[in-house]
């Protein structure tokens, strides 16, 4: 199945499992360290804000792998789509505009609230998505597991609302 933005073939499934797996084991066997998004976001909150929370030791020691990591995730996907033919970025939302009909800033407001929750839902986990599903439960750690299924729960019940009740019709 093509790739809807660009029509190119994507990775096989296992292919970039396999990946994510050896990028996950090489963390932990040879650095010592958890993948995950959430927490390289508390480094990039304490290069600009000096709140105790920012400043704590696990925080501050590993901005020296994350910080690159992270850059290197939004590297790798300008690369991809430099490579794909290139990337315009659009407001057009389809469905969402069909039925919300926010113009920009509207759906900006509505991106901004939804990474609120998200930013809340991550930080009452006590991790994001990538590092619970990915790097948890790969471990087998409970907290994980019950986190990885409130996700999809959540994000099943969310997508049945919005595509059922919201979008009817």
């Amino acid at each position: 199945m093509p790739l809807i933005t660009n029509g190119l073939t994507p990775m096989h499934w296992a292919v970039a499992g396999a990946l994510l797996a050896a990028i996950t084991a090489t963390l932990l066997f040879v650095g010592n360290r958890r993948l995950g998004i959430s927490s390289g976001f508390e480094d990039a909150c304490s290069m600009v804000l000096d709140a105790p929370y920012f400043l704590r030791n696990e925080v501050l020691t590993g901005r020296v792998w994350r910080m690159p990591f992270l850059g290197g995730l939004v590297l790798g996907g300008a690369l991809s789509a430099i490579l794909a033919g290139g990337w315009t970025p659009t407001w057009a939302l389809g469905r969402f505009d069909e039925v919300i009909g926010l113009g920009p800033l509207g759906k900006v407001a509505w991106m901004f609230v939804g990474g609120v929750f998200i930013g809340f839902g991550t930080r009452l986990a006590g991790g994001c998505t990538s590092g619970h599903g990915i790097f948890g439960i790969a471990n087998l750690e409970v907290s994980s597991v019950v986190s990885a299924a409130s996700y999809m729960a959540g994000g099943i019940i969310t997508t049945q609302l919005i595509y059922r009740v919201l979008f009817a019709g």
